[in-house]
C-alpha cells in the first residue's frame, strides 16, 4: 500500500483538530489521526519546544502508519522552528506524497473560534496569543494556505478533490 501524508497546521483555534477528525471520519477505516495535542499533552504531558520527545514520537507515529494505512493525517500546531525536520523525514518515508494545510486565520477570528469549543475554559486569549506563530509556513511545494474565507465545508472540498485529483 502506498500511504498518503496529511499535514494539516496552524495556530491555536483555527479549526485544524475539527477538520482533521472529520476528513478521518470520512475518509474511513484505517485512516491513522496523529494529533499533535493528543500525543504531547495527553500521552506524553510535555511542553512544546525544540527538545519535546513528542515531536519523535509524533513522526514513529505516522510512520507506523505508512504502508498499513491509506491515509495518514499529522495535524497541530506544529511550529515550523521545532517540527520542520520531521515534516521533511515523514515526506521523504512517504516518498513525497502528502498534502499541506496551513490555516493562516487571523488572531481575532482565531479568538472567536476557541471562545465556541468546549474546552474554552482551559484556556484563553493570554495563552493564544503566547504560543501565537504569525504566518509559519513549511514553505513545501504542495502546502497549500487555508484563510478565514474558508468555511469547513470549503476546507473539506479543497482537501478532498485534492485527495480525489490524485487517485486519478
Amino acid at each position: 500500500m502506498k500511504s498518503k501524508l496529511i499535514i494539516i497546521r496552524g495556530n491555536s483555534g483555527a479549526g485544524k483538530t475539527t477538520v482533521a477528525k472529520a476528513l478521518q471520519r470520512g475518509l474511513g477505516h484505517g485512516t491513522l489521526l496523529v494529533s499533535q495535542d493528543v500525543v504531547r499533552r495527553e500521552m506524553m504531558f510535555v511542553k512544546d519546544g525544540r527538545d519535546n520527545p513528542a515531536i519523535d514520537l509524533m513522526r514513529q507515529i505516522a510512520g507506523y502508519g505508512n504502508g498499513k494505512s491509506e491515509y495518514v493525517i499529522v495535524e497541530g500546531i506544529t511550529a515550523e522552528k521545532w517540527y520542520n525536520d520531521m515534516f521533511k523525514e515523514l515526506i521523504d518515508d512517504f516518498d513525497g506524497r502528502y498534502f499541506a494545510y496551513y490555516f493562516d486565520i487571523p488572531f481575532e477570528e482565531t479568538v472567536r473560534r476557541h471562545n465556541t469549543k468546549p474546552n474554552s475554559h482551559e484556556f484563553g486569549e493570554t495563552e493564544m496569543k503566547r504560543w501565537w506563530n504569525e504566518k509559519d509556513f513549511l514553505n513545501l511545494d504542495k502546502e497549500k494556505v487555508i484563510t478565514k474565507e474558508y468555511d469547513f465545508s470549503t476546507v473539506m472540498n479543497v482537501i478532498l478533490s485534492d485527495i480525489n485529483y490524485e487517485r486519478e
